[in-house]
């Protein structure tokens, strides 16, 4: 997300690190998606920790659970408001206040329901979610519609929300919109789905561990190839979250989670890189303060080669980055624009790691 969200030039990106213009996927447009379903792994095993302890009774998880949802989507606003404070045309959605919602549901779920009832809700979201897009016709409308301005759930944001309140790019709907986080629910609880059969006690030897891999491997390729296959009649769609799309990307996130718990956890081929532990162990943290620091940096202005006033980091790109890159390929330069910025961020995540410094919302 920080490389994405970061280009040193956002009109020369190459075309894996764009999301898909509408309908269709790129590389960039499965980051969310894993991210929600690694959320859901994760539930499974803060969750069962404490329910084994007995350290908290249900009441207590239920009130820690709502506190860090409400925490998520409050950064995630702040980020909107910053550095403006523009109450009047603040965008209320965003990615933190998605990732705050999908928390707060799927740990709430899994504390209260079977893995069965789970699987029945992920049908009834995902089927439901199809029939209210394709078969509900829209308020002013009148027809049922896949298109971005027209289709339910941009008439639910534009009617709740408002269009001062959506997204500043679209305008009168919203990527991480109100009715497309429900299906984005069930991207979280996949990831529930997939922590769940790896915590399983029933099988104790490395043969039947290798099994569970291999069966969440062979269960994500299917639900990619259904995912594929729904496409045909509802467009696989990162700003819709279509039921295809919670398919296929949750399809390939249980793929490579399958893959590095075999490696990793079984195998024990390598040894997981310091360096991505020390992302994952902040990633709340870092992936706010790379986006609240460049807004910061905006505000410290600064004269430019050509003598125009640029924000501190656009000017550090096009004094120190751009010149030697350009020349080659203006997509390479915001390439090496977005990887120093991860970079610095590397080492600053590393050394909060070596000093035990974690920062948990």
């Amino acid at each position: 997300m920080i490389l994405v969200n970061n280009a040193g030039d956002w009109a020369h990106s190459y075309a894996p690190l764009k999301h898909a213009p509408w309908n269709g996927w790129t590389p960039t447009d499965l980051i969310f998606p894993f991210f929600l379903f690694i959320v859901g792994v994760s539930i499974t095993f803060a969750l069962s920790k404490r329910q084994t302890s007995l350290l908290e009774d249900e009441k207590t998880q239920r009130l820690k659970i709502i506190r860090r949802g409400v925490t998520l989507f409050a950064l995630g606003f702040f980020l909107n408001l910053f550095p403006r404070f523009d109450f009047a045309n603040v965008r209320i959605m965003g990615v933190l206040q998605r990732i705050g919602i999908v928390y707060t549901v799927c740990a709430l779920v899994f504390l209260r329901t079977s893995p069965r009832q789970q699987v029945n809700l992920i049908l009834l979201i995902l089927i439901g979610y199809f029939l209210l897009m394709t078969m509900v016709p829209v308020p002013g409308i009148g027809y049922a519609n896949l298109e971005p301005e027209t289709n339910l759930a941009a008439w639910i944001d534009r009617t709740i929300l408002t269009p001062a309140h959506c997204y500043r790019s679209s305008k009168v709907w919203d990527p991480e919109g109100l009715l497309s986080t429900v299906p984005a629910i069930a991207t979280g609880l996949l990831g529930l789905l997939a922590g769940r059969w790896l915590r399983s006690t029933r099988y104790g030897t490395t043969v039947r561990e290798s099994q569970k891999a291999l069966f969440l491997f062979l269960a994500g390729l299917l639900m990619a190839f259904v995912g594929t296959l729904f496409d045909t009649v509802f467009p696989i769609n990162k700003a819709l979250w279509t039921s295809s799309y919670v398919l296929l990307a949750g399809g390939l996130a249980m793929c490579g989670l399958a893959i590095f718990y075999y490696l990793i956890d079984v195998r024990r081929a390598f040894q997981l890189s310091g360096l991505l532990v020390a992302f994952g162990v902040n990633a709340i943290t870092v992936f706010f303060l790379s986006g609240l620091i460049p807004r910061m940096m905006g505000l410290i202005l600064v004269d430019g080669p050509d003598g125009t006033k640029l924000g501190l980091k656009e000017y550090l790109y096009r004094t120190f980055i751009a010149p030697p890159f350009d020349p080659i390929d203006p997509r390479l330069s915001s390439l090496v624009g977005a990887l120093t910025f991860v970079g610095i961020w590397a080492v600053i995540l590393w050394i909060m790691y070596r000093r035990r410094i974690i920062i948990k919302v």
